[in-house]
């Protein structure tokens, strides 16, 4: 018997930002045939089943006597838990069995690549991004039922990026390194998300699919850890065919600690820019939600904080991220989002020269290394304009506030 499909799942395939469309022809990458498509839209009924069953297990259990021995695991290890329950050791066991294709030099290199994407790369991941993800409608109904517009975008931001520079830290993905601990916990808050939202009354399966189901985490994936570096061409950051490669199989481990299922994790960069545009074309459909979380986030800017000539940056920097999503998405889809249809595009012309020069510096001798050390500290620079204080992993979701 086929998989029931939700009736979020469009007719066929949804046009894609133009960005992503062009990089996918240079490669030779079209868009899903219909077998594809299918499978993307069987997949909104799909969660993860080790994960789903250990919240079950542990919410039956008592959180507060399990939450401790899980956070000491996802810190030391399963064998540091004494007496261990059979169902925490068995996911850990699981997530502690790194896989063998999994080679430690190249997230050396795809970490220092991503680092030397500096503040530049979280602007693609948040004005092209995130920000274009809010034509995903159907992913919307799950964010607006665990506080999105409560907590603020900015706020969801900063969440995010905190789990990205974990991930690329110097060492995040060693066993219990930072982009390890992050990721995990993110898959376990993403599970609780799953449960509670779909016990909602107003939550309807037939309609949305799953909460945060595989085709959503999937999109979510490459959208956070590749589409910055596919976006950072058209502002002049330019790596070499191995580096891409090598962000292709971090891509492919962060996946397989998250969640996603095998099919849906990249094999290089090129399959990393098929998922992109596929799982673009299957979820970009837009609706009143879109406009409703899109709004708040392009005005963001206006609360940020600068040490110095505060009021004139905050507006030059309001301009420079509409600009940047205007370039990138288009004006048809900022007119989706009920964004400024007519900021011109001025950012990249400041950012390709600069970036290009940077990017002619990665690739001399001890380069990458200081072009790595250097973006890390302007990302960093970044965020704490953004939000004074560090951002938490799961403050966004209200559901982690009740269950932690």
């Amino acid at each position: 018997m086929a998989q029931p499909v939700p009736r979020r799942h469009p007719e066929s395939p949804r046009p894609v930002p133009p960005g992503i469309a062009v990089i996918g022809r240079a490669l030779g990458v079209h868009g899903p045939d219909s077998r594809e498509f299918a499978r993307l839209g069987e997949l909104l009924m799909a969660g993860d089943p080790a994960m789903d069953a250990f919240v079950e297990w542990m919410t039956h259990e008592g959180s507060r006597t399990v939450r401790p021995q899980f956070e000491q695991a996802l810190a030391h290890g399963i064998d540091s838990v004494p007496d261990a329950p059979g169902p925490l050791r068995e996911l850990f066991e699981g997530l502690e069995a790194t896989p063998g294709w999994v080679d430690p030099e190249q997230l050396r290199i795809a970490a220092a690549t991503m680092r030397s994407g500096g503040a530049d790369g979280l602007y693609i991941a948040r004005d092209v991004a995130l920000l274009g993800g809010y034509q995903f409608a159907g992913f919307n109904q799950t964010l607006l039922r665990t506080g999105a517009l409560e907590k603020g975008s900015n706020t969801r931001f900063a969440e995010t990026s905190q789990w990205a520079m974990d991930v690329i830290a110097p060492g995040g993905l060693d066993r219990f390194g930072p982009g390890y601990r992050s990721t995990i916990l993110v898959r376990f808050i993403h599970s609780m998300v799953r449960r509670h939202v779909e016990a909602m009354p107003d939550w309807d399966d037939t309609e949305w699919g799953l909460p945060i189901n595989q085709t959503d985490m999937a999109a979510t994936l490459v959208g956070a850890l590749v589409a910055p570096s596919i976006g950072g061409l058209g502002l002049g950051l330019v790596n070499r065919p191995a580096e891409y490669r090598a962000i292709a199989h971090l891509t492919r481990y962060v996946g397989w600690l998250i969640g996603v299922q095998d099919d849906l994790l990249p094999t290089d960069f090129g399959d990393s820019v098929r998922l992109l545009l596929h799982t673009s074309a299957a979820l970009a459909t837009p609706d009143e939600t879109s406009k409703r979380l899109a709004r708040p986030m392009a005005d963001d800017p206006l609360q940020w904080r600068y040490p110095r000539f505060q009021d004139l940056r905050r507006r030059i920097a309001r301009s420079q991220h509409l600009s940047i999503s205007t370039g990138f998405l288009g004006r048809h889809a900022m007119a989706t989002l009920g964004l400024p249809t007519r900021v011109f595009p001025w950012y990249q012309v400041v950012a390709v020269p600069r970036n290009l020069v940077k990017s002619g510096i990665g690739v001399l001798p001890g380069g990458r290394r200081r072009t790595a050390e250097r973006g890390y500290r302007d990302a960093l620079d970044f965020m704490a304009v953004m939000t004074p204080d560090p951002a938490t992993i799961g403050e966004t979701t209200t559901v982690a506030e009740h269950v932690a």
